[in-house]
């Protein structure tokens, strides 16, 4: 079977599947997802032993340490991806929720009411927690949305790993298990395959790095939700409890710098600047941070280098 045929195949499994999803009762969904998160705990081991393997190749292929703590499914990391399952179980369906109702001035009434997307395509890079968080808690299982996963060839392993956990567990709820589907190869071939299928996939969601999100945006026949570049904000009002403040700033920060949603700017109210600011820096600085600034932060903070347009 071609790369072509094979995507074909799963995205039509997953409209079949889409159709239950739609309709499935709320306990069901949140059976499902409780079942995913103790599978995840149960097979904890299996699926570091399915991590190491991508973790080697890796190594192999000179990726940064950086990207290797993306790639690693650590007890931690799976230990959270389970709690957040948990965590969305018992949040309210929002399947036919009525946001909005107003009467038109003949008697009609006129409502807005929240329905499942249908088919999701969602293509990724090496995180492999994305899996669980794509199929779960944004997407799939909560939102009754069927959803074609493609990662990257670092963490395939690692996907596959999931995906089979993941199934297992729909499969035990009484969901189907083509709700949630890894495409199971690298060939680039299949992303583009993917994006093709428009009668079949109803929105494109690319998560990565800008390159992958301007292929996507560039040769997708399907509508396509994105974006480009993270610069992640931190801003510190003049009104802030200043200890809280530091807290966030450092495990924004320092937590895992690797990440897409580390903070890479720290904005401080200026009537607060020379007293949070020196301090905020010599926290960072502490731990290892460069402090980059404008003229002002280079005059409060010893140490900190004058920022470029680069930065």
């Amino acid at each position: 079977m071609s790369v072509e045929q094979l995507v074909h195949e799963m995205c039509l499994a997953a409209r079949q599947a889409a159709r239950q999803l739609a309709t499935a009762p709320s306990g069901r969904k949140n059976q499902a997802l409780m079942a995913m998160a103790q599978a995840l705990r149960q097979e904890a081991p299996a699926l570091q032993e399915a991590n190491a393997r991508d973790l080697e190749g890796a190594r192999r292929a000179g990726l940064s340490a950086a990207m290797l703590d993306r790639l690693t499914l650590s007890e931690a990391v799976i230990a959270s991806m389970a709690s957040g399952l948990e965590e969305v179980a018992a949040l309210p369906d929002p399947v036919g929720e009525i946001t909005s109702m107003w009467r038109r001035p003949n008697g009609l009434l006129v409502g807005r009411q929240r329905i499942p997307l249908g088919v999701i395509g969602f293509i990724y890079e090496s995180r492999p927690n994305v899996t669980v968080d794509a199929a779960g808690l944004c997407l799939c299982l909560k939102s009754g949305n069927a959803v074609v996963l493609k990662g990257g060839k670092e963490a395939l392993e690692s996907n596959l790993a999931l995906a089979r956990v993941v199934a297992r567990a729909l499969e035990e709820a009484g969901l189907p298990p083509a709700a949630v589907q890894v495409v199971p190869t690298t060939d680039r071939a299949a992303t583009s395959a993917l994006l093709k299928e428009d009668e079949l996939v109803d929105v494109i969601i690319p998560r990565g790095g800008e390159g992958l999100i301007r292929f996507v945006a560039e040769n997708s026949a399907i509508p396509v939700l994105k974006h480009y570049k993270g610069v992640c904000h931190v801003f510190v009002d003049a009104g802030a409890d200043q200890d809280m403040a530091l807290e966030i700033c450092l495990n924004a920060k320092c937590q895992r710098p690797g990440v897409c949603n580390a903070m890479e700017t720290l904005l401080v109210h200026r009537d607060i600047a020379e007293k949070f600011l020196p301090r905020a820096a010599e926290a960072l600085m502490e731990r290892g941070v460069e402090i980059r600034g404008c003229p002002r932060t280079c005059r409060l903070v010893p140490g900190a280098k004058p920022a470029v347009e680069e930065d």
